[in-house]
């Protein structure tokens, strides 16, 4: 895993070296073993490396062709090894033992669409000397991140988008509109970000740049429209099927030339992960968790059973209130965008053990609450579809319990929130959003914090219905199940839990994730089965649970589902008032014109008084404070981080 970054002379200047060097620079954290420029002409490649195959001979940027083709690449391709072979055979020649080698060479063979071939993660750019061309692409789901912005005569692109902000003239503001679908959603619909002028390549496209055009174009989605019955097949046939194709990704996931281990939070997900890993690598592995001091969110009784059960060497850090706010501000300089919740700090401190115990690359169950109905959304929906059809059933209260087991104590404002939520009218079955609607319509209500002038600002935005022109063209016919799988999966998985909470905070200690789940076999499989075979009834998850009987402790594999949570607002005003205090003051939020000052000041002393907060007061909390910080470390203090670093320019 690593940084790249990268600029095109539109207007066929030579590029210059010092830009790229400090592009690259700003992102020296995602690869500290090694950095190199290239430049040819108009296009100049940086890269900074965390090695991990061919520790000697991976350097990068790298060509072939005699500078022909030239690539800088963050990632992994983890059936490299069979297409090695088979590039092997066709006559191509190798020097390195590198997956990046085998992508250049295959790009050499097949053109653009060697991406089809690639089981991996990844974003990367290659050179194309001959056709002058610059062939951008990322993977299917957007494990790994890529932004771009067009400038006058220039074309750059990058990691992070900080690297992008090290040229002054890329402008450094926020996209309200942005930050409205955000404070929607969770997450900008690509290619939008939270930043003006700067886009990200949405995942499962690839994109190239010639003659001052740029063309995007899709080469992979989830095709969650073909859910069919699986003809004569059995569920045991099924879940033998999908136990061998998460073994295979797992097994190929720990190619690596240095120790990979796993994070074990105690769900079902991360526990078939470790125990796959376990098998596939014939040894004990070591396994990394957070553990919380709150009883309601701490999971580490379940922890501590996986690991005893799987005998892995297992470590674990204890995230406090005053860990939370110690780190913060540091969270959101890596996400590089507001977040609503707390949930990337314990992440964020988790990735810091996991490099200082010396593992570079660790295995995590990402994707299987999507692939599989894992999350509370698809309950909520099937019970929502039925309250609809049956307003006046009795089994609403018992529903309710079984919904939401992990809430002993559901507080009054919550409550009020749940009769809201589960009021359906029969024609709301028909909407597009049925599914996400009444989350999105709680989470939108954070806005009543923005400043007149954002609001006026974006009294022409309708972030639902910019959602709305960016569904497939079949989306409507769809079941409801798989209208709900599609959200899911195209906007919150690559837009929140596998950025903010996933390469964001891992990177920021050079640890690499790797997701044997969103493996693109696996989640193929998974978008064909019937609905009835991922929930059956209430019972989420179904055929993964039947597939790995016997694998993991049946205590695991039937409990159910605990949503990841961390302490949220409450964190900041536990003796950590002037952290709130500074940022969140009338002033500073006048200043800063994005939100509302006398609003912001009666949530800030709702919390400070101990009165009862609710879900949307924590969301709007978190992302009023996130917001700010982001303001104060990207805008006001552009260019003065401390984590900026230079790269040599002798590569």
């Amino acid at each position: 895993m690593c940084g790249i970054a990268g600029i095109l002379q539109i207007d066929d200047r030579p590029v210059n070296r010092e830009r790229l060097g400090q592009m690259i620079g700003a992102i020296r954290y995602r690869g500290p073993d090694d950095a190199g420029i290239y430049s040819h002409g108009p296009v100049g490649l940086a890269h900074a490396r965390l090695s991990i195959i061919d520790l000697i001979g991976g350097h990068q940027p790298m060509s072939i062709a005699q500078d022909a083709l030239a690539i800088t690449f963050n990632g992994e391709i983890f059936n490299y090894i069979e297409l090695r072979n088979e590039l092997i055979a066709k006559g191509h020649r190798f020097t390195s033992s590198s997956d990046t080698e085998v992508l250049l060479h295959l790009y050499q063979e097949e053109g653009e669409r060697c991406v089809e071939r690639l089981n991996g993660q990844w974003a990367f750019a290659i050179w194309d000397a001959a056709r002058q061309r610059l062939f951008l692409s990322r993977d299917r789901f957007g494990v790994r991140p890529l932004y771009y912005t067009r400038l006058d005569g220039e074309f750059l692109f990058a990691s992070e988008i900080k690297a992008l902000l090290t040229c002054p003239q890329v402008p450094c503001a926020i996209d309200l509109i942005g930050l409205d679908q955000l404070f929607t959603f969770w997450a900008t619909i690509p290619p939008r970000t939270v930043f003006r002028g700067i886009n990200q390549l949405p995942p499962g496209c690839s994109m190239v740049v010639h003659d001052e055009q740029i063309t995007i174009t899709p080469y992979w989605t989830l095709d969650l429209a073909g859910q069919i019955e699986h003809g004569s097949a059995t569920d045991s046939q099924l879940a033998e099927e999908l136990f061998e194709l998460l073994q295979d990704a797992t097994r190929i996931r720990l190619r690596a030339d240095v120790p990979v281990g796993a994070y074990l939070s105690g769900g079902i997900d991360s526990t078939v992960v470790a125990a796959l890993a376990r098998k596939s690598a014939g040894h004990r592995i070591k396994t990394f968790s957070i553990t919380f001091e709150a009883s309601d969110i701490d999971e580490s009784r379940f922890q501590h059973e996986a690991s005893a059960f799987l005998g892995t060497s297992h470590s674990s850090i204890r995230c406090r209130h005053e860990d939370i706010v110690g780190v913060f501000s540091d969270v959101i300089w890596h996400t590089e965008q507001p977040i609503l919740r707390t949930a990337p700090a314990p992440l964020y401190l988790l990735s810091r053990l996991a490099h200082d115990s010396g593992f570079k690359v660790v295995l995590s169950g990402e994707g299987a609450d999507e692939l599989f109905g894992g999350y509370d959304i698809f309950k909520e929906t099937k019970i929502r579809q039925f309250w609809g059809r049956r307003p006046a059933s009795r089994w609403r209260p018992l529903l309710l319990k079984r919904l939401y087991p992990y809430l002993p104590n559901i507080q009054r404002q919550s409550l009020e929130y749940l009769k809201h939520f589960f009021h359906v009218t029969p024609q709301a079955l028909s909407g597009p959003f049925f599914s996400h609607l009444p989350r999105w319509e709680l989470t939108a209500r954070t806005k009543q914090f923005f400043s007149v002038s954002t609001q006026a600002e974006l009294a022409e935005a309708d972030a639902v219905s910019s959602l709305l022109r960016d569904l497939p063209s079949s989306y409507a016919t769809w079941p409801l199940f798989a209208k709900a799988e599609f959200l899911e999966s195209r906007y919150l998985l690559p837009g929140y839990i596998l950025s903010s909470q996933g390469d964001r905070v891992a990177m920021a200690h050079a640890v690499e994730g790797r997701y044997p789940f969103l493996d693109h076999r696996v989640a193929t499989f998974a978008a064909r089965l019937p609905a009835s075979l991922k929930m059956k009834v209430l019972d989420q998850k179904y055929l993964l649970k039947q597939a790995v009987k016997g694998l993991i402790p049946d205590s695991i594999r039937t409990r159910t589902k605990q949503p990841y949570r961390a302490p949220d607002g409450i964190s900041f005003f536990r003796g950590h008032d002037e952290f709130v205090g500074d940022l969140l003051s009338s002033q500073r939020i006048k200043q800063d014109g994005v939100f509302d000052p006398r609003a912001t000041d009666a949530l800030v002393r709702k919390f400070r008084s101990g009165r009862e907060t609710s879900v949307k007061d924590n969301m709007a909390l978190t992302g009023i404070l996130s917001t700010t910080v982001l303001l104060d470390r990207f805008m006001h203090r552009r260019g003065t981080d401390s984590r900026i670093t230079r790269v040599q320019l002798n590569h």
